[in-house]
């Protein structure tokens, strides 16, 4: 890509004379600033159906559903089923044979008023690479490390239209999708520890090699995976758990070693402070 076509206002430029892309942005938390790039650089009118903030608690359940946590993968692909779903029953009909509809969501939670601290946050957009299409994800988790609310919010801002311009244009290559999200940021304002790209246009994607190149892009320090090979943030793995590490190299992994992890579980789980919870 030219790097003409690297600023935000840029690429919100360039979304909004796209002719073909309509959508919906829902933000709950940290502020409106992904919505409000789009305004911000004229033509928005071809873009944005519809922008919506559902901050109080209750009037978020009762769009989306209840959810334990309102900073989580939960809320954020809940918020992303229904505005994507609402945009085609109300839209599709009439503009679906042009447009190729997208619902852009975050829940993000900025450092508190009057305290320092980093604030963190999913960012995800649903959308379709041709009309009528099934639509595909990207799902992200992002850590904004920025000293005060204004700063993070502003990152928020940039890495939201990174992700709605990477989503439709620069998708080609996942590498340069990936270098994409960091244009005008850096890794001291933005830690990415997790993405997962979805649908029928990522059908060839491998999600877990997806997150090792955040690694080795320098985008975050380490990824995560479940035992199932599914790709995972850490924090909603491991928050308020007793956790157990164990090293080791497997070639391949013999009964007196899988014998020697066992008993050190054993003895973990005898442990006052673990006892009656799952590590």
């Amino acid at each position: 890509m030219d790097k003409s076509d690297s600023t935000t206002r840029q690429k919100a430029l360039a979304i909004n004379l796209d002719a073909t892309t309509y959508g919906t942005f829902a933000e709950i938390g940290g502020g409106q600033e992904v919505a409000r790039s789009f305004f911000l650089v004229g033509g928005a009118a071809g873009t944005v159906a519809k922008t919506i903030s559902a901050y109080d608690m209750s009037v978020s359940d009762s769009l989306y559903g209840p959810a334990k946590h309102y900073v989580s993968r939960e809320r954020l692909e809940a918020m992303l089923r229904l505005e994507f779903a609402q945009l085609l029953e109300r839209l599709g009909p009439s503009r679906g044979d042009a447009k190729r509809f997208f619902a852009f969501a975050n829940t993000v939670a900025t450092s508190r008023y009057g305290e320092s601290g980093k604030g963190r946050g999913w960012l995800g957009v649903r959308f379709q690479s041709r009309p009528r299409e099934e639509p595909s994800s990207i799902i992200i988790h992002a850590h904004l490390l920025d000293s005060t609310t204004e700063y993070q919010q502003d990152a928020l801002g940039v890495l939201g239209v990174n992700l709605i311009h990477g989503a439709f244009l620069r998708r080609a290559s996942i590498a340069d999708l990936i270098d994409s999200l960091m244009d005008e940021l850096s890794r001291e304002r933005i830690e990415i520890d997790m993405i997962k790209l979805i649908g029928p246009t990522f059908a060839s994607v491998n999600n877990r090699l997806l997150s090792l190149q955040l690694v080795e892009r320098g985008l975050t320090d380490a990824a995560m995976f479940t035992a199932d090979g599914e790709v995972a943030q850490p924090s909603e793995v491991l928050f308020k758990k007793p956790i157990l590490v164990e090293r080791g190299s497997f070639r391949p992994a013999t009964k007196l070693t899988l014998d020697l992890l066992t008993r050190a579980l054993d003895q973990f789980l005898q442990e006052p402070s673990v006892e009656g919870q799952k590590p």
